[in-house]
């Protein structure tokens, strides 16, 4: 066990009724089997939303001594979260920063993106204020529609800023919308995007060039781009087929708390939405939505396994528990682990039965879940 962790036991000594593993040496494994298949390219790890449910300073710990070029963040509070954690790498701010935040940025020397001129020129303001330099990566909407300079102000875009006195652009970024969907307008917007960085490389050396998420990076090659922010492909969830060898460094448990045998009749849950058409022994299971375990994945033939045996869940999930047959698991006892994401239940299935995506899943894994951390 490494030191990072929380054992799956209370404080009090009570044991854990759920938890997440982490194998953190398979974090370290992921990244460098990237860099190996992109030789030369810069990485930026994605680790925002908690590093999809990963628990963020652990895993960012483990990166930032791979060296990555910086940390993808959502805000300027994960980026706080990194800096107080004692991690070197720099954040960078993905998304559009309030005008009350662009301070904390310029003051710690964080990076982030902009998408008008406006925003460059308070950016440049405030960085004049402290006598320092803002590093800012130009924001260009190729598609996504979420952020960024549209294609009609990319001619004037780098003249314009280029009169701006404090900043530098270090820069240029796109984002993917359908890189494991649509093929035809992934390539029509690489097109876009390579244009949209000669439009301002006469103005700004642009260090660092990136469009690609995970899908982007394993599907894709876009000429003029020195970095990638990998995500989902980190944690070893790729989001399209890959031979690359990238393996899931999480793990999901439960514990049952109690057993019982249930007659011919019986509602399992709320609404009886489920009703044994026979006797059945009912194990009931410490997690629920309150956990992270969707609500969706009621009645969907979910299966869990218990002792290596595959166990459909029953009825509705409740807020912190529920229910599975555990009549073809003679063996199962109360305080048998049960695994809900991991090797014997691939978090693919379970997004799909829930009618979600990987990203929601992981993401949805809440505080109340303690997270284990291996060191091998």
């Amino acid at each position: 066990m490494g030191g990072e962790g929380i054992l799956p036991r209370m404080r009090h000594g009570s044991p854990a009724r759920a938890w997440i593993e982490v194998n953190l040496e398979q974090l370290a494994c992921n990244l460098e089997e990237l860099r190996r298949r992109h030789p030369g390219l810069k990485m930026m790890p994605v680790v925002k939303a908690n590093a999809y449910g990963h628990g963020l300073e652990a895993v960012a710990r483990v990166w930032d001594s791979c060296g990555a070029s910086f940390f993808g963040v959502a805000n300027p509070g994960e980026a706080r979260r990194l800096q107080q954690a004692g991690v070197h790498t720099r954040p960078f701010i993905l998304g559009p920063a309030f005008p009350e935040e662009r301070e904390e940025i310029v003051a710690n020397g964080w990076s982030s993106i902009v998408s008008t001129f406006e925003e460059a020129r308070h950016f440049s303001e405030l960085a004049g204020l402290y006598g320092k330099t803002a590093s800012l990566h130009l924001c260009v909407d190729t598609g996504m529609g979420r952020a960024g300079f549209l294609p009609a102000e990319w001619e004037n875009m780098g003249k314009t800023l280029s009169r701006l006195p404090h900043l530098r652009i270090e820069g240029i970024v796109s984002h993917f919308p359908a890189a494991d969907e649509d093929e035809e307008f992934t390539r029509a917007q690489i097109a876009e995007f390579e244009r949209a960085v000669d439009c301002v490389r006469e103005y700004f050396p642009l260090e660092y060039i990136h469009i690609a998420a995970s899908a982007g990076l394993l599907g894709y090659a876009a000429p003029s781009c020195t970095m990638a922010r990998p995500g989902l492909a980190l944690y070893g969830f790729p989001p399209i087929d890959t031979d690359l060898n990238l393996k899931p460094a999480l793990r999901l448990i439960s514990r049952v708390t109690l057993i019982r045998e249930l007659p011919a009749g019986h509602g399992v849950s709320y609404g009886r939405a489920f009703i044994t058409n026979r006797p059945v022994r009912v194990a009931t299971i410490g997690i629920g939505y309150a956990d992270g375990w969707l609500r969706s994945l009621s009645c969907k033939n979910v299966m869990l396994s218990i002792g290596g045996v595959p166990c459909p869940m029953l009825g509705r999930v409740t807020m912190d528990q529920i229910m599975a047959d555990v009549s073809n698991a003679p063996e199962a006892r109360e305080g048998d682990e049960v695994e809900l994401i991991g090797p014997r239940a691939p978090i693919g299935q379970i997004a799909e039965k829930a009618g979600t995506i990987v990203w929601e899943i992981l993401t949805g894994l809440g505080p109340r879940l303690p997270r284990v951390y291996l060191e091998g």
